[in-house]
């Protein structure tokens, strides 16, 4: 360990109160009371942050209970609790007090909450005693949703899936080798050798769940539900009389699913139990039913069921088919009254990052339509009102991930516009929303968001005032946002936060590029700074106003380095037109957004060194890296790729999702045809320019990525060393495309600091 380290690890946070504690020899983590050294963030300080992940409402909007999550250094692990407070944040309460998770709370009644332990269903009071196990599944469920009467529960559970991999000899029960017959054999981190299906059960007047009437919704299916890899419960919904449920599915396997985003909102009888009534309320032109080759049955002369690879060209191209919708749609929820259905919706097929739209079908008149098309931007969350007609959601615009609020008529309205990032909401009560925001300086905590001067709410209303759309980023009318939880108050209220400014610059096809600028804490602007052009991941992810655990603008400015994240083309939040412009143009006028960026902070901004700047990023943002290492023009001074792709032929047959691929190359490096977007994509793979490498370089990346597999960070590593080059590899065999154990996490961060400190101090 260098003397840096070691420094950084003294000065680290000295704990006031232990983590951990013995109980039945299982340790419990508990939340950390730590007091810090220095008034900067530090690896450890992040890391002692509890986290807040789901939350939820009582039917009276008088309680909320969430989950927290605690995590240990020491022992590298998290522990998932649960706590509980009033609707004003008032009398807040731990819950928990065993050493195993609990998670996914539910309410049964305004008394009684159900909860995810050890992978069975149980109940609790307000108190967190009385508790009782509802299941007995062998400790095989991994998400639930009790109907609005509690009397039926779906229950989610893994069903063995081998058409794929099969399964190995008996005679050979040591065997590790899979053999494998299609594509989707391994998906995000795992190998695909089960998935998940939807179960219902009958559930008696104490909330008991009777095993013995469990029917699987998708039974003799081999269509995942909720859908990999980061699909839950959320993609299910009941209808508010508990009689049917609308769920997400793609009825596709093997390569065809590997090429296609294609799923669909499926409208699921419970109350028969008949699976033969099951209606696809995505593809309007006739009635469906689920078919097991994947395809639908009574289209009319088939024409809803085109070839799969001229999907979105043959819909363009027919009207009569228009309402064929195929690209991603999911998370259905129901308005409260039951006549609607709301679901975020792409239009087209293979494309993950399209735009996703607020989707309304009437089960009534069986009519679809779109209402937030004036949005020029992604819905990433929304929530039905009471009324039926408004619904309120969140979407990044500008570099802001704010609430707006729209109806029926797709008329829509900005609420919030302040410099942070809502990542969820639901309704509170008939009049307040509750939600979770943060910010580049503060983790998530929980809100209430109360309109002031509410819009219209029904049809009625707006024949006597009307509603008028303003330009984005106009004031809704007036709101309060009322913080109810710190969960991190001892830790923040000890560190100095950084300054964040806007600015905005011409890129050099004459738009106008808006980038942040985060400045160290105790920022002397008549210093010089170490300098980081930031490069952001997806390629389609916001450069917003987002908290994270690893690419942490705090702590990158509290290690007093300047961070510059451009909104170079390709991010959402400035239309359409600027985010598909990085498709098939990965190192086009991207790559010159990040180099107007960087070029105007070193040019205009005298705190910056210019001969002390780093470029950094993950994901593409990695890619980003290792392209401009081998056109940089010696502006930098050292770079951290974190699971980029560097070799884009390689990577095209190497990632499990291929549809990604076949979107973002446009086409197959084999083809000899192939087009000139595809042809200007491959020659440019930053692995062709090794040679003119001449910078240290850091390389990090997880075995267990099966995005963008760890041979690409190996490669660029032996390429620079085999250059000649100053390089590092920090590779991590149990990790995916994230970094998600603490030890790890912390060895992160230090490498990565102390990589920076090297090169730029």
């Amino acid at each position: 360990m260098t003397k840096n380290l070691l420094t950084i690890a003294a000065a680290a946070l000295l704990c006031a109160a232990c983590s951990t504690q013995k109980e039945d020899e299982k340790v419990i983590i508990q939340k950390q009371t730590v007091q810090l050294e220095s008034d900067l963030m530090t690896p450890e300080a992040l890391w002692a942050m509890s986290r807040i992940s789901g939350y939820q409402a009582s039917p009276d909007g008088k309680h909320i209970v969430f989950q927290m999550g605690y995590y240990s250094v020491k022992e590298n692990k998290s522990h998932q609790v649960l706590w509980m407070m009033n609707a004003d944040g008032s009398d807040q309460k731990q819950l928990t007090t065993v050493a195993e998770n609990e998670t996914d709370a539910q309410w049964l009644d305004n008394e009684t909450i159900a909860f995810l332990r050890g992978g069975e269903i149980w109940k609790m009071n307000l108190e967190g005693t009385d508790r009782k196990q509802l299941s007995e599944t062998e400790g095989k469920v991994e998400g639930f949703l009790f109907s609005p009467d509690r009397k039926k529960v779906i229950m989610l559970k893994s069903i063995d899936f081998n058409e794929i991999i099969q399964k190995n000899p008996e005679d050979l029960p040591k065997a590790t080798g899979r053999v494998i017959t299609d594509l989707m054999y391994r998906h995000w981190d795992h190998y695909v050798e089960s998935i998940q299906h939807p179960f219902v059960a009958e559930v008696n007047a104490q909330f008991s769940i009777l095993n013995s009437q469990l029917t699987d919704i998708l039974d003799g299916y081999p269509y995942e539900c909720p859908m990999e890899p980061f699909g839950g419960i959320e993609q299910l919904a009941w209808s508010p009389d508990s009689k049917f449920i609308a769920f997400t599915c793609r009825c596709l396997t093997g390569i065809d699913y590997s090429i296609s985003t294609d799923s669909d909102i499926f409208l699921y009888d419970a109350e028969s139990g008949d699976m033969n009534k099951t209606k696809n309320l995505c593809k309007n032109c006739g009635e469906f039913d689920v078919v097991p080759d994947g395809g639908y049955v009574d289209s009319p002369d088939n024409t809803c069921n085109p070839t799969k690879t001229l999907k979105n060209q043959y819909i363009n191209q027919h009207d009569d088919v228009k309402d064929y919708n195929v690209g991603y749609d999911f998370n259905p929820k129901f308005s409260p009254d039951g006549r609607y259905v709301a679901w975020l919706s792409m239009k087209r097929d293979g494309y993950e990052a399209d735009r996703q739209r607020l989707c309304i079908y009437d089960l009534k008149e069986n009519t679809k339509t779109y209402i937030t098309e004036s949005f020029d931007s992604s819905v990433d969350d929304f929530c039905w009102a009471p009324d039926s007609y408004t619904l309120y959601y969140i979407g990044v615009w500008h570099a802001t991930e704010n609430m707006y609020q729209t109806n029926l008529k797709g008329e829509v309205k900005q609420l919030t516009s302040d410099w942070a990032d809502f990542g969820s909401l639901q309704m509170l009560n008939e009049k307040q929303i509750l939600a979770e925001r943060h910010s580049m300086t503060a983790p998530a905590d929980l809100y209430v968001v109360t309109p002031v001067s509410p819009l219209p709410t029904s049809p009625e209303e707006e024949e006597t005032g009307g509603l008028d759309t303003p330009p984005l980023g106009g004031d809704g009318g007036g709101l309060q946002i009322t913080q109810i939880t710190e969960v991190n108050k001892e830790i923040l209220d000890q560190l100095a936060k950084p300054s964040i400014e806007q600015r905005w610059v011409k890129t050099t096809d004459g738009l106008d590029l808006l980038y942040w600028v985060i400045q160290p804490p105790h920022f002397d602007p008549n210093k010089k700074y170490p300098t980081l052009l930031f490069c952001e991941g997806g390629p389609q992810s916001a450069v917003s106003q987002f908290w994270s655990y690893r690419w942490n603008f705090m702590i990158m400015a509290s290690q007093g380095y300047v961070v510059i994240a451009p909104n170079r083309r390709g991010v959402p939040g400035f239309g359409q037109e600027w985010l598909e412009e990085i498709s098939g143009d990965w190192t086009g006028q991207c790559m010159n957004d990040y180099l107007s960026a960087i070029d105007d902070a070193a040019e205009n901004l005298p705190y910056v060194d210019k001969d002390h700047m780093g470029a950094v990023g993950a994901s593409f943002g990695g890619f980003s890296v290792y392209y401009l290492a081998g056109h940089h023009d010696k502006r930098f001074k050292c770079f951290i790729a974190h699971d980029g792709a560097f070799n884009l032929e390689a990577m095209y047959t190497e990632t499990e999702e291929n549809w990604f691929s076949n979107w973002e190359y446009d086409d197959a490096y084999w083809n000899k045809d192939q087009t000139e977007r595809a042809r200007r994509t491959y020659e440019n793979s930053p692995h062709r320019f090794v040679d003119k490498w001449d910078t240290p370089i850091l390389c990090i990346h997880g075995e267990k990525d099966y995005r963008i597999n760890a041979t690409q960070g190996m490669s660029a590593f032996n390429a620079a060393r085999m250059r000649g080059i100053e390089a590092e590899l920090l590779i991590f065999p149990d990790e995916n495309h994230w970094v998600l154990k603490p030890q790890n996490g912390i060895l992160w961060q230090r490498t990565y600091f102390a990589w920076l400190d090297k090169w730029l101090k």
